[in-house]
């Protein structure tokens, strides 16, 4: 049967971004409440809808960062339009507008075998873990707020755990409204730092970056000691990294689900045993 569906993929308006966040919401990844501010920020062209008939049916991220890397994520088509041509036309409208880019993704790992296809290889799974807000607070001397840092200082440090620079987006994420910033110091220079954010449903760490997992350990508890306690909170660790396994089995959190980190064009030489919480799983 020929399908006379008008089908249409453009970039969204900032109010439109809102979509994508609500749908994210319904599927249950639990965005946090400011993101479509910060992830905008990042690449405001970045964000496409699919749309049937002119009615909004899908949505996908291809976020550029600089010249040579991209990332994609918030891959949705509503239920309703599932099986039609608009989940494949976002998804080649998304590697259209990264081509010849290094890209990465968190797939959902029954799709793994898709996306290898596509061209993609499977690195690792990050997994999400879920525990409480609250408990003994820390009393590091190193640890301050990140607004206290020169900005410079944290860009750099930022750039040595991401595959590319994101200094808009990392400016909005780190003062975001219900959110805390922390870093650490050791010998005068940054040696870690970490954000909690408020989400639908409780909080959020991510990033989480540190040059020693007790550094780690010490950012983790001030972070999820600054907000409301008895609270979900939520950490995405690469599963290679041991000492982020052996942080969130002290603390009693439980794994929630996994996803595929793959990569298309390269893989980035990324610190992972450095790297105790993902930032997104959208934006990488």
């Amino acid at each position: 049967m020929v399908d006379h569906r008008e089908y249409t993929i453009r970039s969204m308006t900032f109010s439109e971004a809102a979509f994508a966040i609500d749908w994210a919401s319904r599927e249950g990844w639990n965005p946090g409440l400011h993101d479509r501010d910060c992830f905008y920020r990042a690449d405001p062209d970045g964000f496409l809808i699919g749309l049937v008939d002119n009615t909004p049916a899908g949505a996908i991220s291809a976020v550029r960062y600089g010249s040579a890397f991209g990332f994609i994520g918030l891959y949705i088509v509503l239920p309703q339009y599932r099986g039609t041509a608009i989940g494949f036309r976002l998804g080649r409208a998304a590697l259209k507008r990264l081509r010849r880019m290094t890209i990465g993704l968190d797939g959902v790992l029954e799709r793994k075998e898709n996306y290898r296809q596509l061209g993609f290889t499977f690195v690792y799974s990050n997994m999400r873990f879920e525990g409480t807000t609250g408990g003994e607070r820390s009393v590091h001397k190193g640890i301050q707020e990140l607004s206290s840092i020169p900005f410079h200082e944290l860009a750099a440090y930022d750039r040595n755990h991401f595959p590319a620079e994101r200094n808009e987006f990392l400016e909005c994420w780190i003062q975001q409204p219900g959110s805390k910033a922390l870093g650490i110091r050791e010998n005068e220079c940054l040696a870690g730092y970490g954000v909690i954010r408020s989400c639908r449903s409780g909080y959020k760490v991510g990033p989480l970056f540190a040059n020693r997992p007790e550094f780690a350990e010490e950012l983790f508890r001030a972070l999820v000691t600054s907000v409301p306690e008895g609270l979900p909170v939520y950490l995405d660790i690469p599963e290679p990294n041991r000492a982020a396994m052996e942080l969130v089995k002290h603390y009693g959190m439980k794994v929630v689900f996994k996803t595929a980190r793959m990569y298309m064009g390269g893989v980035p030489a990324l610190p992972v045993e450095r790297i105790f919480g993902v930032t997104s799983f959208e934006l990488g």
